[in-house]
């Protein structure tokens, strides 16, 4: 059975396109930079392998692309799109509506639309990927995999806030949690991989978005994100943790109106808002380069991650091990070293060798004698979901 897995980020689409049940990978790709002129198209096969700079206006234009590379007559891997048989789609909210992967009638596509205002960086844009799918592949059952699901398990102490009950009785305004597809595989693979009889770890999942998970025996207990994706950790475009009076501070003392508001701590914050750039490579690069308002964005980006290891160990009292996953997590030795420094107290050391080594596989970073383990863990949400999809038909 093909499954093709569509996951729309804010300002990237991962696609891969997966035989089930033997998990046979059969191509795979990335459009990076959506919204900019030096947008990044990666395709590969296992016998092509292709990458493009080219202006990407927004995600349907990027989803064509990614179709047409599929059909092309010389590259593509299907003659025809009845070769898919299942699509499945990453949906970042499903508020209480969904715990569980569902198949996506037009009801379903109203809730997500509904949820939108929760995700703005993510539910449009993932909605727009089930619409032009459904489009483009007419004949394929269209699946959706929430990012709230693994979350289900957070006690009331952790997703409740601390305002008027009715509010969460009548509105459901609570802690969602978010990259619950990414923290769901990368826990499976770390405690497959540390063998442990019960386990308290610490998921760090750190790209575009940002956001840590305590996890005790495999289940969620606490999480950084809360009712939207939009608190937490710095991130990319998006401010985290801040006081809430800024807000009306903002609208009453500045004159913003809400949805200026929005856009600026949804789109103009976090490490653009800090540096000018979004891209962590770029940042990196500038700091390098001497650019203090980068170094000092990435100082404050690692100490707000290691205040969370701080807050989660007392909260499972105890840490077995850190992973770190996801674009940045996995791919910058800097960010790792600058979370790690300073940190022997809670057992964490980090051997500067291993940690300089770039690889695709788990690998283990901490120094022999660390108490806690230090893992880089590559996150595959894609075969995540194609898992799920594959489990919710059969």
């Amino acid at each position: 059975m093909n499954i093709l897995v569509i996951n729309s980020g804010s300002s990237s689409i991962k696609f891969q396109l997966i035989e089930m049940p033997s998990e046979t990978l059969i191509c795979s790709g990335l459009v990076e930079r959506i919204g900019q002129k030096d947008a990044i198209l990666n395709y590969k096969t296992d016998r092509v392998d292709i990458k493009q700079i080219e202006q990407i206006e927004n995600h349907t234009d990027g989803l064509q692309k990614v179709v047409d590379l599929l059909l092309d007559l010389e590259i593509g891997v299907i003659k025809n799109t009845n070769e898919i048989e299942i699509i499945g789609h990453r949906v970042v909210h499903g508020g209480n509506s969904f715990s569980n992967t569902t198949l996506i009638t037009d009801a379903v596509k109203q809730d997500i639309k509904k949820f939108g205002s929760l995700a703005p960086l993510h539910n449009p844009n993932n909605l727009e990927g089930i619409v032009v799918a459904e489009q483009l592949f007419p004949n394929a059952k269209q699946a959706a995999v929430f990012d709230t699901a693994f979350f289900q398990t957070l006690p009331n102490k952790a997703k409740r806030y601390a305002i008027p009950k009715a509010l969460y009785n009548e509105e459901q305004i609570q802690v969602y949690g978010f990259h619950g597809i990414s923290h769901k595989y990368v826990t499976e693979k770390a405690l497959d991989y540390l063998k442990l009889k019960t386990s308290k770890i610490i998921t760090i999942h750190l790209g575009n978005g940002c956001s840590m998970t305590a996890v005790v025996d495999g289940k969620s207990i606490d999480h950084s994100l809360g009712f939207t994706p939009s608190n937490g950790l710095i991130m990319g475009t998006r401010s985290g943790d801040i006081d809430h009076a800024i807000v009306f501070y903002l609208v009453h003392s500045l004159g913003y109106d809400l949805d200026k508001v929005n856009t600026l701590l949804t789109k103009e914050s976090g490490m653009l808002g800090l540096t000018g750039y979004s891209d962590l490579r770029d940042i990196e690069a500038q700091a390098a380069n001497g650019n203090e308002d980068c170094k000092l964005a990435l100082a404050m980006n690692a100490y707000k991650i290691k205040k969370y290891i701080g807050a989660y160990t007392a909260a499972m009292n105890g840490l077995d091990a850190i992973v770190f996953t996801a674009g940045i997590g996995e791919n910058s030795s800097l960010i790792r070293g600058l979370v790690c420094e300073d940190m022997d107290y809670f057992g964490i050391n980090l051997d500067p060798n291993k940690n300089d080594i770039r690889s695709k596989a788990i690998r283990e970073i901490n120094t022999k004698t660390s108490k806690t383990r230090i893992l880089v863990i590559p996150t595959n949400e894609e075969l995540e979901i194609a898992k799920q999809a594959f489990e919710l038909l059969n």
